[in-house]
């Protein structure tokens, strides 16, 4: 058979997907991800909508299949989407590895290891500086990824949370359909709400158009557009919300609004919108309705405005990252952390910051608060290190999904050695948490 990457014996191979597998491959993500059927009718549409090859950043053979030729069915798959993210404005390519599975039966052979090397592979060939994943916990662990950066986080509320109008009062704001010809509004208001996140994937026109027309109605991962109009129907910001509702609850995972425009005036309406939608979504797909919730992160104005409204917390999850070369990263971003530098008591700083990672270590060289050198470590090299990071624990500094105090309390053979390091790490890695919404 052509096409095929690596051989295990016994009619076992290795090879990337084609245009004719996608039935089977929707069969197979089907039997391995759906959780009920509207999950199950959202991870088949994703599938079929990523294997199209209509998706601008991901190609028809960007799925790796493990496939059992003596029966002639997948075993074990996944696939690689490809993407970018800033870091404080300095853009870095990303890979995405996502769909990640395996029948139980072939389970405990490597088989997602062997994947892993190969998408791996790929992402460095396209650019790719760092990796992310969501999704099992602990399980990425063991192909060098931590969990370093913030995912998700939103305010729930119920019924009595839903501000009702007044008899005499008009509806001021309400929501429409996004339309192509709204997609330049949206990006610009996504690209201005992005300032408030450290780290944001960057979304291009062509994205935008996908994520509006090119998708399947019910694709897990896609969000609807909406707009928000005034009482002269004129737009003054958007709403993104997924088409398939989280159990019994409805949320908006995306909201912007143009600067000046009141979050205090707008948020009631959206709420009030929102609710109505998700008994729309409940009644068509067989669901409670009993919680709406804006998932918007860690941190968002609408929280401040409306927050009392919506008793309930959801903290952040994370996403998995993975650093396969963090000086070559480190130098990538470095405009970023010179910035962070400049705003800083060390703003001037001329000197040495070296790392120790117990297996590795960096050296970060500053002359005049710029970074003109980094370096990978190896083990001979770690003595008179300024800190120690244990694992993988650097990355969430590096991330700011936690600060170096809160790092240094969790894990216990993490240190500072001296004031210096520790002023300079604070300055160069606060914390400061994002919210990404990363491209599938």
């Amino acid at each position: 058979m052509s096409g095929i990457i690596k051989e295990f014996g016994d009619g076992l191979i290795l090879r990337r997907s084609r245009a004719e597998d996608v039935e089977a491959l929707v069969v197979f993500n089907h039997k391995i991800h759906a959780e009920g059927e509207w999950d199950g009718k959202g991870l088949d549409a994703w599938t079929r909508d990523l294997i199209s090859g209509k998706q601008p950043n991901f190609g028809v053979d960007d799925f790796t299949i493990i496939e059992d030729t003596k029966d002639h069915k997948f075993v074990s798959s996944m696939n690689l989407i490809s993407q970018t993210w800033t870091y404080e404005g300095v853009p870095f390519g990303v890979g995405r590895p996502e769909l990640v599975g395996t029948l139980p039966e072939y389970r405990r052979r490597g088989l997602v290891r062997e994947q892993f090397e190969l998408v791996h592979q790929w992402s460095a060939e396209r650019g790719g500086l760092v990796q992310v994943i969501t999704g099992i916990p602990n399980y990425y662990s063991q192909f060098d990824y931590e969990m370093a950066l913030n995912l998700g986080g939103a305010r729930m509320g119920y019924a009595p949370g839903v501000k009702a109008l007044k008899d005499d009062e008009k509806e001021p704001y309400h929501l429409r359909a996004a339309l192509e010809t709204d997609l330049a509004l949206i990006a610009e208001l996504y690209e201005s709400g992005c300032k408030r996140s450290p780290i944001a994937a960057k979304w291009d026109m062509a994205l935008w158009r996908h994520e509006l027309s090119g998708k399947d109605r019910h694709n897990i991962n896609m969000r609807l557009l909406y707009i928000i109009e005034d009482d002269r129907n004129e737009s003054v910001g958007f709403v993104a919300v997924p088409p398939i509702k989280w159990g019994n609850s409805i949320a908006i995972t995306a909201y912007e609004l143009k600067p000046g425009v009141s979050w205090v005036k707008v948020t009631p309406s959206v709420v009030r919108w929102l609710w109505q939608f998700g008994e729309e979504q409940a009644k068509e797909q067989g669901k409670k309705h009993e919680c709406f919730g804006l998932s918007l992160g860690e941190e968002h104005p609408a929280y401040q405005v409306y927050g009392e409204h919506m008793p309930r917390k959801r903290e952040p999850y994370a996403w998995y990252m993975r650093v396969p070369d963090l000086a070559k990263f480190i130098l990538k971003i470095a405009p970023a952390l010179e910035v962070r530098l400049e705003q800083s008591i060390l703003n001037e700083y001329d000197g040495t910051l070296k790392l120790n990672f117990f297996r590795s270590g960096l050296r970060m060289t500053f002359e005049s608060g710029k970074i003109i050198g980094v370096e990978n470590l190896g083990t001979d090299t770690l003595k008179d290190c300024g800190a120690e990071f244990p694992g993988l624990s650097f990355l969430q500094i590096l991330f700011g999904r936690r600060s170096l105090v809160e790092v240094r309390y969790y894990v216990a053979d993490c240190s500072v050695r001296n004031d210096e390091s520790r002023v300079l790490l604070e300055a160069l890695f606060p914390r400061k948490p994002s919210n990404i919404w990363g491209i599938s």
